[in-house]
């Protein structure tokens, strides 16, 4: 280890064993304190490594309290390990206020790379990824969650959510009714575990197909959506849309209005928006 760093924020396997790396092994047998989201599982993936490290939870209810405590335990001279149930932690995981306040202490944070849901499935959603967005879970009530999905339905990079499989099938209609039944949409389901599942379709067929296979309801998901039409200008601007302004320009509403109207309605991006709703305004001028 880096006689330098105090924290490592560790990557652990989605779920297949494998893909623990020598570094990350080297580095939990050698801290003085593993800090877990649940040390029950901890527990079981360091027993079947043979690491003997003390473990100490920390989770969404007790994390600011034991960050407090392991900071003190750092600036004393002990080093120590931050992982989370899956993955990379920190992603839509415990450990923001641990690493911050290290920070604001001097101390030295090293990341040990890894396994992470939301990359692995960004990998194989076949989906653009060069630009992207990560939204973690959507919110739990049907109210929250819908205004939630309507303010990223005009979103033009690809969107990635995390989503529990209880909840899944009323995430996916919902997602469908906001932006729309054709918007393509990959489903990676169990990654890198025995019944992993990546299927693409759009919303509307991936809900009808959720619904023909209700084993596919259980596990851990990550949706990887489309994100919204782009129009350059040489693009033929949707009939409907301009039809739709020109309706709301008649209206009385302003162009601004009426392009923000259309971009929400039809999924496209503002600027195209915004530019046909000033034609249209000039031309009804």
């Amino acid at each position: 280890m880096n006689p330098a760093v105090s924290l490592y924020i560790v990557a652990t396997p989605l779920g297949n064993l494998e893909d623990m790396s020598p570094r990350a092994c080297r580095v939990l047998g050698e801290v003085d304190v593993v800090a877990a989201e649940d040390t029950r599982h901890t527990r079981k993936l360091m027993q079947h490594f043979a690491i003997n490290t003390t473990l100490v939870s920390l989770h969404e209810h007790n994390e600011r309290e034991r960050a407090g405590e392991l900071v003190g335990r750092m600036r004393a001279g002990e080093t120590v390990a931050l992982v989370s149930d899956a993955g990379t932690p920190l992603v839509s995981d415990p450990g923001f206020h641990l690493v911050r306040l290290s920070l604001e202490a001097g101390l030295s944070v090293s990341p040990i790379p890894g396994p992470s849901a939301m990359i692995a499935a960004l990998s194989v959603a076949g989906l653009p990824s060069d630009r992207f967005c990560f939204e973690g879970f959507p919110p739990a009530r049907r109210g929250a969650r819908r205004e939630f999905f309507d303010s990223l339905r005009g979103e033009n990079r690809t969107v990635v959510f995390y989503e529990s499989p209880h909840r899944l099938l009323e995430s996916l209609h919902d997602l469908r009714e906001s932006w729309g039944e054709a918007r393509r949409i990959t489903l990676a389901r169990e990654l890198t575990k025995l019944y992993e599942t990546v299927r693409q379709d759009s919303l509307s067929g991936l809900c009808e197909w959720m619904e023909a296979h209700p084993e596919q309801v259980r596990g851990e998901c990550v949706l990887v959506v489309e994100g919204a039409a782009l129009i350059t200008a040489g693009e033929v601007f949707p009939e409907q849309a301009r039809v739709m302004i020109r309706r709301l320009l008649s209206a009385g509403l302003s162009v601004r209005d009426c392009a923000e109207i259309a971009q929400e309605v039809f999924s496209l991006a503002r600027k195209p928006c915004y530019r046909e709703a000033l034609e249209l305004a000039g031309e009804k001028g």
